[in-house]
């Protein structure tokens, strides 16, 4: 079984910055693409950015130029930098693993973790 493990989240006054973390562990031998989405509150989920592997990505447009992903493949770890935060970032942050390989005998999957809360006050 594969989990995956955020933390980093908090509040912050608008103009700040905050940095999460997700580690994925288990019997991992691969894993396509890592990504972050976010729920405010009375929304839908929603991509904030996508990692593959090979390090191509891709921003929410809220979030272009404010948001940097970045990932370490050996430590299956994806990173999120996120700065001048304004309100309208507030929202649960989730991180997913996509397309994970465990075994050569059974399909590929998506992991989901937890959430962990950003909170940015004007």
């Amino acid at each position: 079984q594969v989990q995956l493990l955020e933390s980093g989240g908090g509040l912050v006054q608008a103009g700040g910055s905050l940095r999460l973390s997700c580690a994925a562990s288990g019997s991992i031998l691969s894993i396509n693409t890592m990504a972050w989405y976010r729920q405010a509150p009375g929304n839908q989920r929603e991509l904030v950015v996508t990692i593959t592997n090979l390090g191509t990505t891709n921003y929410a447009d809220a979030v272009k130029g404010r948001f940097i992903i970045s990932r370490d493949n050996a430590k299956n770890t994806v990173y999120l930098q996120m700065n001048s935060l304004k309100p309208e970032d507030t929202a649960v942050y989730y991180c997913a693993a996509l397309q994970v390989r465990t075994s050569i005998m059974v399909p590929r999957r998506d992991y989901w973790g937890q959430g962990t809360q950003v909170t940015v006050s004007s």
